[in-house]
Order: C-alpha cells, then structure tokens, then sequence
C-alpha cells in the first residue's frame, strides 16, 4: 500500500511516499481502507520532531473508512462497518490498523469525508466549549483564527449555546467566512490590534474566555483582554510554542485560569469517546453543524498540504485521499 512516512524529522520535504506493507490487525484491532484522511497541525507537530516519535513513521491522527478484517478479540466490529477515528498516528495511508476501542461507527447519512473532517477538530470544539471552560448563553468568548478548522466549528458551537462570540481572522476573506459562521465580531489582527479592539468591544470588561490555538505571537495579548477569573483556554501553537512565564501575572491580571488541554484526555474513556463523536455527528446531521472542506489533496500531495496549513493559505478543514 501506500503511505506517507516520516524517516527523519523535519518541514514538509521530510514527507516521503513509501510502498509498505498492508498491516494486519494485533488481537484488539481492525484494519480500516481508508476513505478520507484528515489534515492537522499535530501532524505537523509530529513531523517536526516537537512531539517525538520513533522514527520512521506514517504521520497522520485522522481517518474515516471502511473495516476489512478484524482481530481475534474484536466482537464489536465486523468487515464492511464504516468507522472513523482519531488520535491513533498512522492515518497517511490507504490501510490503518486501529484499536477498536477507538474506532466510532459513523450513523448513516454522514460521508466519509465528513467524518475524517470532523473527528479531531469538531471534537475539539466540542470538548472546549461544554466542557472546559462550559460556555454559557450571555457569556462572550474571544475565539482566534475564527475560520480555520476548529475555528468555524467553535463560532458555530459557541453561537448555537446563545454566546456572544468575537473573531479573529488575518484577512477580510477569512473574517467574512467567520461571519457567515455566526460570530457577532471579527477583527482582522493584521489591520487592527486585537487587544485594543476586544477591550473597545467588550466596553472594557474583557471576555469570559478566549480558545486559543495560535499560541506564541497571541499569548500574552490574550492575558490582558479577560475579565477578572477568565479563562485562557490554550489549545494549539499554531505560531509556536508560548515561551516560559511566571505564574504570578494569573493573580496580578485578575486571578485568572490557564490551561492546556488535548483531546487525548477529554476522549479518555469508551463511553466519552462515543457520546462526542455521538454529539457532533448528531449536530451535523441536524445541519446545526455546517463542515467546510474546500481543500482536498491525493495523498501524495501530503508535502503541499503541510505547505498550505502552515502558510495560513487555508479555511475549514484539509483533507488527503488515498
């Protein structure tokens, strides 16, 4: 089969196409064909060497596809199931084995490419908005790079709830995407300081919370637009890492909350795993939910498509194809 593997880590040249081998499923796994590959920045991450892994490796934490055999304890899934997941490296490829305990079938109606979109960052929303800083109906929620993957699905998420949602977004394209997706304010950070903005927007109360997936060139603006007891919810670091800080500003800017959370750890069990991706299918389904997929690369153009998600040419989500 193919796949795109990582044999030494680096920018996107390091993605290099191999033939390897199709692989069998260990005891507790299934193969899955993959129909539709999602496209990260963890990815991203994983091929620079920030999150280590060993070398070489198929990059990749997203996909939707069909079973087509099932280890010897797997009784919960059969050949011919559709399924999708996230959260396994491996993902760069036309065959995946996936431990079933984090395959979601995928209720009819909902395409492969729609799942592969919407497993990692529409469970990301999810997870950030009901449950780590619970957004309420009146609060306002500051939300970066308002028409990226997770960006529009979180306006979209944070609008349904009844909050008032204030956009950032690079260009005037990308600001009118985020306001299509409902949010009630958008500032262009490349035309305006979104510091200033936000605080002339919130009269100078600042916001309940911002989600925050930037990172480095964003954090320490971010600080200071919180209202007293707000939530920095850091969830990416799209810009870079965000470089060492004492913790005494949190008390001095108005004993505020930090946190970086992962999805990892808000998919922990079986039965949180199934109720998100429950949600979010449900959500599409209901059209509450609307998925842009404007980019779809084959899979050997997984060095183009790393290009264009760093680069910031990109809105809604990226998708590979084997």
């Amino acid at each position: 089969m193919k796949a795109i593997q990582v044999q030494k880590t680096g920018g996107p040249e390091a993605l290099t196409l191999v033939d390897v081998s199709v692989p069998r499923p260990k005891p507790n796994e299934a193969v899955v064909k993959i129909a539709a590959v999602g496209v990260n920045f963890i990815d991203v991450y994983f091929r620079e060497g920030r999150y280590p892994a060993p070398l070489p490796f198929i990059d990749g934490q997203e996909a939707a596809g069909t079973v087509s055999e099932v280890g010897s304890e797997v009784k919960s899934l059969k050949p011919g199931d559709r399924v999708a997941y996230t959260n396994v490296l491996g993902s760069y490829a036309e065959y995946a084995a996936v431990p079933a305990e984090k395959l979601v079938r995928l209720p009819d109606g909902i395409s492969a490419q729609q799942a592969a979109a919407a497993m990692l960052q529409g469970m990301t929303a999810h997870y950030l908005v009901y449950s780590t800083y619970p957004l309420k109906k009146g609060e306002t929620a500051l939300i970066h790079a308002a028409a990226g993957g997770v960006g529009l699905l979180l306006v979209q998420m944070a609008k349904n709830i009844g909050a008032r949602v204030i956009g950032t977004a690079g260009s005037e394209e990308k600001a009118q995407l985020a306001r299509e997706a409902g949010a009630d304010e958008v500032i262009v950070y490349t035309q305006q300081d979104f510091e200033k903005e936000t605080k002339r927007l919130t009269d100078g109360k600042g916001v309940h919370v911002v989600y925050d997936g930037v990172g480095q060139s964003t954090f320490e603006k971010d600080l200071n637009i919180l209202r007293p007891r707000g939530y920095l919810v850091l969830f990416g670091g799209a810009s870079g890492p965000v470089p060492p800080f004492d913790p005494i500003k949190l008390s001095q800017k108005g004993s505020l909350f930090l946190t970086r959370p992962t999805l990892l750890h808000y998919t922990a069990t079986r039965e949180e795993l199934e109720q998100r991706a429950g949600d979010v299918f449900n959500m599409i389904g209901q059209q509450q939910l609307k998925l842009r997929i404007p980019h779809v690369y084959k899979l050997e153009q997984a060095q183009q498509a790393h290009r264009d998600l760093e680069g910031r040419k990109t809105t809604g989500k990226l998708l590979l194809v084997p």
